[in-house]
């Protein structure tokens, strides 16, 4: 047998050749026993507390040799709620009049998100696909209106979605082979975060706000190069966040707030990263 791989020669046998073999033994009191089984294909084993660092670590490398294997060396991200239904689609997340005429509103930025990421895959056919490719959290409103504006051109885009105790799939636009899921929030950020060329944010919740701070912390503190955070619809985020009151009140330094750059369309956003990177 030619023991030849990408990682070069050996003369041991490879994992997957002996988890093969080790189903193949004949079923007696010894190899049924859960201590038998190989540690590695032990799922009790696996999802053992004491396991945890080991899962992190998996949760960080699998994505990363997806995504190294396709060569993809950049991303914009997307992030916005999940709650926003495309134009003249159900507010299905409202439990009031309320909230059911501001979804309805706000639909407009799934378009936006929509037509942004168009924007940004056409820009990404340049490189076959390897630089500003669109990511998601890969779930419905924002996250699925990115994902198919990739999809309209043709286009790979990301979704890293996170188990939830409600139950939700992975929206139809995702690449199925760039489709992950996480257990553990913060791999999923860092996986967000380390090829991020722009963070795009539109109208959200808590998830929202969380991942837009985490963006900013960041970069403010000099753990991240500075990269444009763009917040799409400013009436909304000005109601939502009183970045003057912060900074009269000293908990951020002036100027803090110019790490925001506030726009309304797709084609505004676009132009700051277009110029940005000198595009």
């Amino acid at each position: 047998m030619d023991k030849t791989d990408e990682n070069g020669w050996t003369p041991l046998p490879h994992s997957d050749e002996d988890l093969k073999r080790a189903r193949q033994v004949p079923d007696t009191p010894q190899t049924r026993a859960p201590t038998y089984r190989l540690a590695w294909d032990d799922e009790d084993f696996m999802t053992r507390r004491e396991l945890r660092a080991v899962r992190l670590q998996l949760e960080l490398l699998k994505p990363e040799l997806a995504l190294a294997e396709r060569g993809i060396r950049s991303t914009v991200i997307l992030f916005g709620g999940a709650r926003l239904p495309e134009p003249g689609g159900e507010a299905w997340a409202a439990k009031n009049e309320t909230q059911k005429k501001n979804l309805e509103k706000n639909s407009r930025y799934y378009e936006q998100a929509r037509r942004f990421a168009r924007l940004c895959s056409e820009e990404s056919a340049k490189s076959y696909y390897r630089e500003y490719v669109v990511v998601t959290g890969g779930g419905p409103g924002v996250m699925e209106a990115g994902n198919r504006g990739a999809a309209d051109c043709g286009a790979p885009s990301i979704g890293l979605n996170i188990v939830l105790p409600h139950e939700q799939a992975p929206n139809a636009y995702v690449t199925p082979d760039l489709c992950f899921n996480f257990h553990y929030f913060a791999i999923r950020k860092m996986h967000f975060m380390m090829r991020a060329k722009a963070v795009a944010v539109f109208p959200g919740g808590f998830g929202t706000m969380d991942e837009l701070f985490e963006s900013l912390t960041l970069i403010q503190t000099g753990r991240m190069e500075r990269v444009p955070v763009i917040l799409f619809g400013k009436e909304f985020w000005e109601h939502a966040i009183d970045l003057p009151y912060l900074a009269e009140q000293g908990t951020i330094s002036p100027g803090d707030d110019q790490l925001i750059t506030f726009v309304d369309t797709a084609e505004e956003a676009w132009a700051k990263i277009a110029a940005f990177y000198e595009l």
